[in-house]
């Protein structure tokens, strides 16, 4: 019992000097989510203690970018979870036709895999000239990765199904290119997209966006994050604008769950009344 007092002691102590440190907050994020990288990333690191891994990060900017890596890392593909990009064609494409100018925002968007499916999806639509993508991470180093548009080739069958499963009607090999080993995806698909560093903890909305997509993220949070950053996604839509949440969320016992109404229930597809 001693041992584990001590080590949620040293976790705290970590998630604090981070936060004063470089700023980025995970004192709210799920404990058990945040305890398990942090031991996973200690074993990856050789570190014995939770003590050396904060010696380690406070001193040596690039051992930070490391842990930052595994705490924010998600699993990800392109057109994952095909019923959503589905629902996204016939539910929401409609509506953002309405707009001269679509702007959307995928928050968090890791690796870059489900905005280039964005991309797609909105060339396919028709909205290809009239669409600007915001994708934002915390960690830049995801970032950098996302704004080369590489994947590796051995994922593009699985790529390829997803895509037709999810609606696609074009042949999908036709919007990338094999460049040493590698599918390099069209650059006129990357061209709509900014990619640009923000952290939904600390950070404040920057636009008003037509569409944010936001899954998987607040699944690691606590229900006092989640209220916050879902007052952030608030502000940050239009009026009648859409939020798209990952299968796990839900608006239900948020303190904004009066100002939307569902447009697709089961793919956590909602759009804002108020």
């Amino acid at each position: 019992m001693a041992r584990d007092s001590l080590q949620e002691l040293e976790l705290r102590l970590l998630l604090e000097g981070i936060y004063q440190h470089y700023g980025y907050d995970f004192r709210e994020y799920a404990r058990s989510s945040v305890r398990r990288r942090v031991w996973r990333h200690m074993t990856e690191e050789g570190l014995g203690s939770i003590s050396a891994l904060q010696d380690q990060v406070l001193h040596d900017r690039e051992a930070m970018e490391r842990l930052l890596l595994d705490l924010s890392v998600s699993v990800t593909s392109l057109f994952r979870d095909p019923s959503f990009f589905r629902a996204l064609r016939e539910k929401v494409v409609p509506i953002l036709r309405t707009y001269p100018f679509v702007r959307i925002w995928n928050a968090g968007c890791s690796s870059g895999e489900e905005t280039l499916s964005l991309s797609i999806l909105m060339e396919e639509a028709g909205l290809g000239g009239r669409v600007r993508i915001y994708a934002t991470d915390m960690n830049r180093e995801l970032l950098e990765r996302s704004r080369l548009g590489r994947f590796p080739l051995e994922r593009m069958q699985e790529y390829t199904a997803n895509y037709i499963s999810s609606g696609g009607a074009r042949v999908f090999s036709d919007y990338y290119r094999i460049v040493g080993g590698v599918a390099q995806f069209s650059e006129t698909l990357l061209d709509p997209i900014v990619f640009a560093q923000h952290n939904l903890v600390t950070d404040s909305d920057f636009n008003e966006f037509h569409l944010i997509i936001c899954r998987n993220v607040m699944i690691y949070f606590d229900k006092s994050l989640q209220n916050k950053v879902m007052d952030l996604l608030y502000r940050s839509l239009t009026r009648s604008g859409v939020l798209a949440l990952g299968q796990k969320e839900s608006l239900r016992f948020s303190s904004r769950a009066g100002e939307f109404e569902a447009l697709d229930l089961d793919e956590k597809i909602y759009r804002r009344v108020h």
